[in-house]
């Protein structure tokens, strides 16, 4: 097996067998289950992350499939900030539309810590429905009904780290595993090297995968199903910082 690539086999018979409480830097599992224990000194305010950079003006668009349509993301890092457990985090729009119509409005909360993990705090999301009605149950906030944030991408990733990236019982419960570094992708945005891969599960949705592939300065340029239904989404633009 080369250092470079773990196997999506593999990965997944880890995902099989690894329990829900997948361990990474600065977090604590209680007896009870998963509780990250957060000191909001340690803290910064600017997220850099070399594979999850969130420049405060930068406008990245993402266009694919979901949901069996064409469907296009806006996603905007706005100057704006929301106070969560003590900590300061950077507030992210994610729209979705569909041929100029809007499914879906996201205000995702991240915030990076000393050692370069990037935290996700919570989203507040509202989908437009075709009957007229809006859901927001997606919607979460860390120390809210007991939900607890989850690291989005890592310091410093190597294979095969496996990590929460949220949760709330029953509703946000999703995990990651790093299985690639070194990589290389083209998207319409353009070709990218040196890109970071991972798998993404939930216990909610058994049996179902995404890939995602990160490139450094530049963030998430790919997301795609690998089991279910076909969706994907890929980076067009990138505009600002």
């Amino acid at each position: 097996m080369s250092r470079k690539l773990l196997s999506l086999v593999t990965v997944a018979a880890i995902a099989g067998t690894i329990s829900g409480d997948a361990w990474v830097a600065n977090v604590k599992a209680s007896g009870s289950g998963y509780e990250p224990v957060l000191d909001p000194a340690n803290f910064v305010a600017v997220i850099d992350n070399p594979y999850y950079p969130l420049p405060v003006g930068r406008t990245l668009v993402y266009e694919g499939i979901k949901d069996g349509q064409t469907q296009q993301d806006t996603v905007t890092v706005t100057a704006q900030t929301k106070v969560i457990e003590g900590i300061t985090a950077t507030v992210v729009s994610d729209v979705s539309t569909h041929d100029g119509t809007v499914l879906e409005k996201t205000f995702d909360w991240f915030a990076q810590d000393k050692q370069g993990n990037v935290w996700y705090l919570g989203e507040d999301t509202a989908a437009f429905l075709p009957n007229g009605k809006v859901d927001t149950s997606g919607s979460w906030q860390a120390g809210v009904h007991d939900a607890e944030p989850g690291i989005v991408m890592e310091a410093h990733p190597q294979i095969p780290d496996a990590y929460r990236q949220e949760y709330l019982a029953g509703s946000a419960e999703d995990t990651a595993w790093v299985v690639q570094l070194g990589g290389t992708v083209t998207v319409p945005y353009g070709t990218l090297r040196n890109t970071l891969t991972t798998l993404e599960a939930t216990r909610i949705e058994p049996g179902l995968y995404d890939q995602k592939i990160y490139a450094p300065g530049v963030g998430l340029v790919v997301e795609q199903a690998l089991t279910g239904p076909t969706e994907f989404a890929k980076l067009v633009s990138v505009t600002g910082p």
